[in-house]
């Protein structure tokens, strides 16, 4: 089933369904490849069984609001494929992005009953799904996984305080030099190799907006640290970075 916003919902039988060629005893689904890093992992059968009973997938096409700030918080969504952009919007309209996800990444925690951001695909994107007032139940019944979560909202309020560093203390170069460590170090972290060339799913606009830059700032600086041979620039999409501890000193101040 698809909705009207651009997402297609897959129906709990059909989960199920898939689910039944999961390893049950081990807790891993075959929906993802995020193996430890996935919410169900580690379950036992039962708990495993239980879990797919609260369970919603969701695949969304590329810029497809999921969800806008202020809208009754109603689900909490992990990501399993794609990439999700967070953003609040200025009472002058000026955008600014909070947070790039990538799969592993939970989104749509609230404390207040509505949703503090919009979030946003950036490509692609498969979620699952946990409506909010099912939770508690869940938690209950199997609390590991609540310590999980515990764990996600650490991750969230230490992502916050890393960004209000970048904006207020760190200069545009810093500011971009940082941006583009994270990013690599997030999408190439576990890999052995790490000279190879990474998808950019956002665009040098959201760059700016995550940064506090301009548009021309950003483009000026990428273009001047692939001319001083720090990073290359395949196309518009895609980035190489060539000499991650040079950036990574730039990124401190050094």
């Amino acid at each position: 089933m698809r909705t009207a916003a651009g997402m297609r919902v897959l129906s709990l039988d059909v989960v199920a369904a898939e689910r039944e060629k999961c390893e049950a005893p081990v807790g891993y689904c075959t929906h993802c490849d995020l193996g430890a890093k996935s919410f169900c992992s580690g379950l036992s059968t039962e708990q495993f069984r239980r879990f797919m009973t609260f369970l919603g997938q969701t695949s969304i096409e590329p810029n497809t609001t999921i969800f806008r700030e202020g809208d009754t918080a109603q689900h909490l969504y992990e990501i399993t494929v794609g990439a999700v952009k967070l953003y609040k919007l200025l009472s002058d309209g000026r955008r600014q992005i909070i947070a790039f996800l990538f799969p592993g990444d939970f989104f749509g925690l609230s404390y207040n009953g509505t949703y503090a951001y919009t979030a946003e695909a950036m490509l692609p994107v498969m979620v699952c799904r946990f409506p909010k007032r099912k939770l508690d139940s869940l938690f209950q019944e199997i609390p590991s996984l609540e310590k999980k979560l515990l764990g996600a909202t650490a991750q969230e309020l230490a992502a916050a305080h890393d960004q209000m560093l970048l904006l207020g203390r760190k200069t545009a170069r810093e500011k971009v030099a940082s941006f583009l460590v994270m990013l690599w170090d997030r999408l190439c972290g576990d890999s052995r190799e790490r000279h190879q060339v990474i998808n950019l799913p956002m665009s040098r606009s959201d760059i700016a907006d995550f940064l506090g830059l301009t548009i021309e700032t950003v483009s000026r600086t990428l273009t001047g640290f692939r001319r001083e041979g720090l990073i290359a620039l395949p196309d518009i999409n895609h980035l190489l970075i060539k000499q991650h501890e040079a950036l990574q000193h730039i990124a401190e101040g050094a």
